[in-house]
C-alpha cells in the first residue's frame, strides 16, 4: 500500500508508468551520477529515496555510507518502509538550515537534483553544499531552466528557475566544473539548434 499522495512535487515511481517521461528524467539523473558515488555520500531533498537506493545497489563496495535528507517527514518515512538499504540513512532536515554542515559533516560525494530551484536562497543552498563537500569531493547538481532568479514561474512548487548563466555562475568557488545538458534521458554538450531545458553540473572542490 502506498502512502504517499501524488501531488507532482516529487517523484513517486511506484505511482507512475514506466515510460512516464520525468519518471525516466529523474531516473536518468541518478544513473549519470553512479560514477562519482564513493565514501561518504549526501543526497540532499533525495524524495521518495528511489535514487537513493539505485546508487547505494549500483556502488556497494565504493559506497561507505548514503545520508539522505529531506524537509517532510512522510516522505522520510516513506522512503524508509520502501527503498531501506543497509548503507543508506533517511533523515529529516533542512536544506536551508545554516547549521547544516554541523549537523551533518562532511563527504566526498554530494548529490543534489531538482532541489535548488524549490529554496528562496539559492545562494546560502550553495554554501552549505560547499561547506559540506570535502576537498577534492564532488557536487552533482541538476535545475531545470527559467526566466531567472525572483522572477516567476509556471511550475507551482519552484521559487523561480534560473537561467542557465546564472546556473553556472552557482560554481565558481570550485576548482573544477563540467557543464551538461539533460534531453530526456541523455547528457550532452550543448549542440547547436537543440534547446536545452535541464543543466547539470559536476563539479570538484
Amino acid at each position: 500500500m502506498t502512502l504517499l499522495e501524488w501531488t507532482g512535487e516529487r517523484i513517486i515511481p511506484k505511482l507512475l508508468k514506466p515510460t512516464n517521461g520525468m519518471l525516466l528524467e529523474h531516473i536518468a539523473r541518478y544513473y549519470f551520477a553512479t560514477p562519482y558515488i564513493k565514501g561518504r555520500v549526501l543526497d540532499i531533498a533525495c524524495g521518495t529515496g528511489y535514487g537513493c537506493h539505485m546508487v547505494a545497489k549500483d556502488r556497494k563496495r565504493e559506497l561507505t555510507e548514503l545520508i539522505a535528507v529531506d524537509i517532510d517527514d512522510d516522505t522520510i518515512f516513506y522512503a524508509n518502509r520502501e527503498y531501506h538499504h543497509q548503507k543508506i540513512t533517511y533523515q529529516k532536515a533542512d536544506a536551508l538550515d545554516p547549521a547544516l554542515p554541523e549537523k551533518l559533516g562532511l563527504f566526498d560525494t554530494i548529490l543534489s537534483f531538482e532541489t535548488i530551484e524549490h529554496v528562496a536562497d539559492d545562494l546560502l543552498f550553495m554554501d552549505n553544499l560547499y561547506r559540506m563537500l570535502k576537498p577534492g569531493g564532488t557536487l552533482v547538481l541538476s535545475s531545470p531552466f527559467g526566466r531567472g532568479r525572483g522572477k516567476e514561474t509556471s511550475e507551482p512548487f519552484h521559487v523561480h528557475q534560473l537561467t542557465p548563466q546564472e546556473f553556472e555562475e552557482l560554481f565558481v568557488r570550485f576548482s573544477q566544473v563540467e557543464i551538461y545538458y539533460q534531453r530526456g534521458p541523455t547528457f550532452e554538450k550543448p549542440r547547436d539548434g537543440v534547446r536545452y531545458f535541464i543543466g547539470v553540473a559536476v563539479c570538484t572542490k
